[in-house]
């Protein structure tokens, strides 16, 4: 059995009737407005806001000007008026504000009419339209090429074209096809190209913001694993306390009841559970980067508001002078808190050397009864800003350690000499504070 396979040649031709079909007969006549110009337009920043509801219209004004326009010139063709041209002319380009594909018919059928009236005759100054139907018709693919996809440009003229050559064929006058077809294209092509142009623009835009948000979320999360490593340490201390507590506790007491053994064996195996499970957790935040604190060393500890002073002389030793002051009654306060407000401090005078080089840094720390209140402000660089790849990642690790302890956090510039200003309260429990000590 011999099975037909069809030519090149024909795929292409049924793939064009197909593209043709669908994009200038099925819903030819459907309601399509000219949508008003968008906010963004250019044209609306160049006149008074007073003014910019209106100027969307601009372009349907424009449009009905322009045919009634070419309804004067066409009726003045001919002694006594020439109404069907001026009906010809206008009604095409009218309907176009609304109906476009629809109009693009009336406009061909026009120019079939208007053709097949002046074969054989000499009324027309180009054959085989007058100059006002052919300013019509390329109006009207103007129009309906603004609002569709390009392929229906190429066919309204290829379309048009064709009529051309088949009246010049038919008659024995020579048409001027070859400029009509060549304005035709200059113009459908610039409204094409236009549109092509802010449509890439506009998907550039989204594709922009998109890349934004998905990067500030990637970062949000390995800001949120950075915290949980650091965290990890802190927990897993307070739960090896607990099953060693646990262990020890029936060895101080003589001949303990065996109830209260066998709780404290289970209150020491549920620790050591809990252990497991958060090194399992840890591992699972540490799979997307093992070395991200191995030049820290594994075993050093977590550090405290107590080693700040080792924080200023490195970042003295970078150039960035330091200025500590602490308000209030020292306290101990618990781990995580102590190492929040470490991390803080560190970022903003991390931020101030990166985009403050050569200026002044002040740290508050302020033990309050609630809490703590910490304050990092930094002076306008003295020095030349290098350009940072920064993405305000540091201001976002912050938020998160504030949000994560029931914080408050204020950001922002300094109006009297344009410096920066960080201000960050952290409320502490007093049990929790108790315990720490």
């Amino acid at each position: 059995m011999t099975e037909t396979i069809p030519r090149t040649e024909l795929r292409l031709v049924r793939s064009a009737l197909s593209g043709l079909r669908q994009d200038l007969i099925t819903g030819a006549f459907a309601f399509r407005p000219l949508p008003p110009l968008g906010d963004a337009h250019p044209l609306k920043r160049w006149v008074p806001r007073r003014a910019r509801p209106y100027v969307g219209w601009l372009p349907h004004a424009a449009i009905t000007g322009f045919a009634f326009f070419l309804i004067a010139l066409a009726y003045s063709q001919g002694s006594g008026g020439n109404l069907p041209l001026a009906v010809f002319c206008g009604v095409p380009l009218m309907i176009s504000l609304f109906r476009p594909v629809g109009a693009w018919w009336l406009s061909f059928a026009a120019g079939i009419a208007a053709g097949s009236d002046a074969a054989g005759h000499n009324i027309y100054d180009t054959w085989p339209w007058p100059w006002t139907l052919i300013a019509a018709h390329i109006a009207v693919m103007a129009v309906v090429a603004s609002q569709t996809r390009p392929r229906t440009a190429v066919q309204m003229l290829v379309l048009t074209a064709g009529l051309g050559v088949f009246f010049d064929a038919v008659s024995l006058r020579s048409a001027d096809i070859f400029p009509m077809v060549m304005i035709s294209c200059l113009v459908v092509g610039a409204v094409v190209a236009t549109r092509s142009l802010r449509e890439t623009k506009q998907q550039v835009a989204v594709e922009k913001s998109a890349t934004v948000e998905e990067r500030s979320r990637r970062t949000l999360l390995e800001e949120r694993a950075t915290i949980a490593r650091e965290l990890h340490d802190v927990v897993a201390h307070h739960m090896s306390v607990i099953a060693i507590q646990a262990e020890a506790a029936p060895y101080r007491v003589r001949n303990p009841p065996e109830e209260l053994a066998r709780s404290f064996a289970t209150i020491r195996e549920n620790a050591v559970a809990a252990l497991t499970e958060l090194r399992r957790v840890l591992g699972v935040v540490r799979a997307d980067d093992p070395d991200a604190y191995a030049d820290a060393g594994p075993e050093a500890p977590q550090p405290t508001l107590a080693t700040l002073d080792t924080l200023f002389a490195g970042a003295r030793a970078a150039g960035l002078t330091v200025e500590h002051v602490t308000t209030g009654a020292v306290r101990p306060l618990p781990p995580g808190v102590e190492l929040s407000a470490y991390r803080i401090v560190q970022e903003a005078l991390s931020n101030a050397l990166r985009h403050a080089p050569g200026s002044t840094a002040r740290v508050e720390l302020s033990y309050v009864l609630g809490g703590i209140g910490l304050r990092i402000v930094n002076g306008p660089p003295t020095r030349a800003v290098r350009p940072s790849p920064g993405m305000g990642h540091g201001l976002l690790g912050m938020r998160e350690r504030v949000t994560m302890l029931n914080g408050e956090m204020t950001a922002g510039t300094v109006a009297e000499d344009g410096g920066y200003e960080v201000a960050v309260y952290i409320p502490v429990d007093a049990g929790a504070a108790e315990a720490a000590v």
